[in-house]
């Protein structure tokens, strides 16, 4: 599945195109590695995302194309969530 796609369906982002924008910013890692909008993302995978003075990283439990609202949480667990600060 495509990475903007994931972020919006496991609602980590709220919409694919704000998705894709993060990614050409390169503000999101797959396992380390810088990725870009349309990067492939498989169950196991690690994502990191900058989202300001926020870092959340993420391991990807389930890939599905589309999902409830109240099931999205359960496509990713939350493995750390840290505070950057910007000087």
């Amino acid at each position: 599945m495509r990475l903007d796609k994931f972020l919006k369906v496991s609602r980590l982002i709220k919409r694919r195109t704000l998705a894709k924008e993060v990614a050409d910013q390169g503000r999101i890692q797959i396992n380390g590695i810088q990725a870009k909008a349309s990067s492939n993302v498989k169950v196991g995978d690690e994502l990191t995302i900058r989202f300001g003075q926020k870092v959340v990283t993420a391991k990807v439990v389930h890939l599905k194309e589309t999902i409830r609202k109240d099931e999205a949480a359960d496509m990713y667990t939350i493995i750390s969530e840290k505070r950057v600060n910007e000087d």
